[in-house]
């Protein structure tokens, strides 16, 4: 059994491996208050991670220590998350008079009626979800089964890096946690129905959240990534280049006109069209609100765009904006970073669960 679902948890670090870098937080808590102790962010060489596939462990685990080392972190346990694609959930019935050892002898043994996969190639987890309906005496029980192959290779970059994976959670799992931090940045609608859109490198991802519980989420091909390439396509510059001028400007001034206002463009019909799937396979014709994570949404105006065109509230997500910060800690590069931080926020609050 692995860390995937809610256990409690001592201190970990929350680490996200993306495409495109590893990205670091370690939080504490003081009552209802969370402070950022250490951050960083490093950036990964092409192809070392694919779709959020581990390519190349030694590398990634170097980037790892770097980032660990850039930290100045004292914490070597760490939480890290898959991917909600590699990811199988089920919720089963079982007796809720057995133990928690009991439940998973048993679901052990009956693992194979709810997973296509053989046993041996698989990690397991599970969690007791609440009474079930039709029969108070059973209770609903959350199971969850990712390929081992996926869970080996974290495990093994982490400890590459000098540091052990303690929880392997799903991404899914890691927004909704951080989703926390925003509510309160939410307050003019009770009990919202909320739309994370989290834009990667080369994956956008989406999360409907009602009353703060995830109720749908969908990976689709798109990302920031084509933006850069745009920029190294027209302006003759290397990839690395070309990112750097992303972030940092200094492009002609064509750059506007010609290659973002038609990414942004691109990025409304990518965040309209995820809805509008996410409205076809359910109850919902609306959200309440649409939230931007990841390194795109940084982008100035594109919050304001996606709003003026889809006529829904947008934000850029902020999980740092009611938080304290140690002196150690560089507190404009980590609100710059803020809206792609969301998942390694998420994976550090599991020390509280």
């Amino acid at each position: 059994m692995i860390g995937m679902l809610k256990k409690k948890t001592p201190t970990v670090l929350g680490i996200d491996i993306s495409s495109t870098s590893v990205k670091l937080i370690q939080l504490s808590r003081s009552g209802s208050r969370y402070k950022v102790e250490a951050y960083a962010v490093e950036p990964l060489p092409d192809n070392a991670v694919v779709e959020k596939n581990i390519n190349e462990i030694e590398t990634v685990g170097d980037v790892i220590a770097k980032a660990f080392k850039k930290s100045r972190s004292g914490c070597k346990d760490v939480a890290v998350a898959v991917a909600g694609s590699a990811v199988i959930t089920k919720v089963i019935e079982m007796d809720g008079n057995l133990s928690e050892d009991e439940m998973e002898t048993q679901i052990t043994v009956e693992a194979d009626q709810y997973i296509p996969y053989p046993l041996d190639e698989v990690s397991i987890d599970f969690e007791v979800v609440g009474p079930a309906e039709r029969n108070p005496e059973m209770v609903e029980v959350l199971l969850a089964a990712c390929r081992k192959e996926n869970v080996d290779m974290r495990e093994a970059v982490l400890s590459h890096a000098g540091l052990a994976a303690k929880v392997v959670d799903v991404e899914a799992y890691a927004m909704e946690r951080a989703f926390e931090l925003l509510e309160s940045q939410l307050k003019e609608v009770d009990e919202p129905t909320a739309a994370v859109v989290d834009i990667g490198a080369t994956m956008t991802t989406l999360s409907v959240l009602n009353n703060g519980k995830t109720i749908y989420t969908r990976e689709q091909l798109f990302g920031g990534k084509q933006l850069t390439e745009e920029i190294q396509r027209r302006y003759g510059l290397s990839f690395q280049d070309a990112g750097l001028s992303k972030k940092q400007g200094g492009l002609p001034d064509d750059y506007e006109p010609e290659v973002l206002k038609p990414f942004m463009d691109a990025v409304v019909q990518q965040v309209s069209r995820s809805l509008q799937f996410f409205f076809s396979s359910s109850q919902f014709n609306d959200v309440d609100y649409i939230i931007l994570a990841g390194g795109t949404a940084c982008i100035p105006g594109l919050a304001a765009m996606v709003q003026e065109k889809i006529g829904t509230k947008t934000v850029v997500a902020n999980p740092f904006a009611d938080m304290s910060l140690a002196r150690s800690v560089n507190s404009a590069a980590l609100m710059n970073d803020a809206p792609s931080l969301m998942i390694s926020c998420g994976l550090a609050m599991r020390s509280f669960d």
